[in-house]
């Protein structure tokens, strides 16, 4: 098989999930593509990104308008034309997610812990407390008891305030011991993040995604539109994976995690797509001015740098319809 049929396979592998979570899809778009671009972009330019993936016009908007309500995005209304960028709020929600997936290594650990405790919450707000820490990768260690092994206290105060749990959330942060991986210790994390599951979808990763990297070295001949979609879904089947993963200490993984390699072959195939990408990017994204400007310099410093030699130039601005 082709590198084009093998991208043909992954496309059908998404349309197949129900329900289709296009909105999920618009965030992945939103953090790997636009945000990088200055973060505002035309509806219309949405639209086209998402087709070749089978995501209607009618699913785009109905999801754009979803996300909106969710307060994941804003709109900007001029003239026939619908713009969308990522509020304050949304971007505090996915970035640390995105920041781990660009990110080649972790920070070593010194053994602390950040526990959060939310037995004294109101019902309703504690659900909400819960689902935003399972967000940023947070385990359950207990009923009401939710930990971390990276994220501190004063990472994780101003968030409670802004979700109106500070007065009523109890957070901990342990001193580190000298002996910190115990098996008891390492028991607790494999319950706490649910590991098992956890590798068998870094598994089902490389499953997916490895037949097209073999084939980018044999039998390449991916379009720069293929690129595009290429790119857009290994990052969103990674980025959802990691969205569960705390990133642990080497010294509380399996011996054999299949993390790792989920992380060098995302790395590998982002390498030799994004180039090609980014020709078509600069052609099909647009905003109220114009098209979008080229990616940051940050941008180039993805999997541990990205070279910027071939990046295309601001292309043409494309015919735009009402959106």
């Amino acid at each position: 098989m082709s590198a084009k049929q093998q991208l043909e396979s992954l496309i059908q592998d998404f349309q197949q999930k129900r329900p289709l979570r296009a909105g999920s899809l618009i965030i992945t778009t939103y953090g790997d593509i636009i945000h990088p671009r200055g973060g505002n972009v035309w509806l219309g330019s949405l639209m086209k990104l998402l087709t070749p993936m089978g995501v209607s016009e009618r699913l785009v908007r109905t999801s754009v308008y979803r996300l909106v309500q969710e307060s994941w995005l804003q709109t900007e209304k001029v003239g026939r034309c619908s713009y969308y960028s990522v509020t304050g709020v949304g971007l505090r929600r996915f970035q640390q997610a995105f920041e781990h997936v660009y990110t080649l290594g972790t920070d070593d650990w010194n053994g602390s812990w950040c526990l959060v405790f939310l037995n004294q919450l109101e019902p309703e707000t504690r659900a909400k407390v819960r689902e935003e820490l399972k967000w940023l990768s947070f385990g359950s260690m207990a009923a009401g008891v939710m930990e971390h092994p990276r994220f501190t206290r004063h990472e994780l105060v101003p968030l409670l305030q802004e979700w109106g749990a500070l007065e009523d959330t109890i957070v901990m942060q342990t001193q580190p011991l000298e002996q910190r991986s115990p098996r008891a210790l390492r028991r607790q994390v494999r319950e706490s993040w649910n590991l098992d599951e956890l590798g068998f979808r870094y598994k089902r990763f490389l499953e997916k995604f490895r037949p097209l990297w073999r084939e980018l070295s044999t039998n390449d001949n991916l379009s720069p539109e293929d690129c595009v979609t290429a790119r857009i879904l290994l990052i969103h089947e990674y980025r959802k994976i990691l969205l569960r993963d705390p990133l642990l200490p080497d010294e509380l993984l399996p011996g054999d995690w299949e993390g790792r390699s989920a992380k060098q072959l995302c790395r590998n195939l982002y390498r030799a797509i994004y180039s090609r990408s980014d020709e078509l990017l600069t052609s099909l994204l647009e905003n109220a001015s114009g098209p979008l400007p080229g990616p940051t310099p940050g941008f180039y410093r993805r999997f541990g740098g990205l070279s910027e030699e071939n990046a295309p130039s601001s292309g043409a601005k494309i015919a735009k319809e009402s959106a």
